[in-house]
């Protein structure tokens, strides 16, 4: 067998995983459940804000209002 064929049939090997397929499938699960969380929280106090936001230019501040 020459060095080119013995390369080749190394490449052919797969790599190990650190867990079965479904474990890893869970993981993912369960950080894309938890950015849904956080994505939730923040939507809450989006939410609570939103009349504060909603006109800027009710002649309390904002942009062109002076000083």
């Amino acid at each position: 067998m020459t060095s080119l064929s013995s390369t080749i049939l190394a490449l052919d090997e797969y790599a190990p995983l650190f867990a079965p397929p479904l474990v890893i499938a869970g993981i993912a699960a369960l950080a894309f459940f938890m950015l849904g969380v956080v994505v939730h929280a923040y939507r809450d106090v989006a939410n609570r804000h939103r009349n504060k936001t909603s006109n800027p230019m009710r002649g309390e501040g904002g942009h062109g209002a002076g000083h």
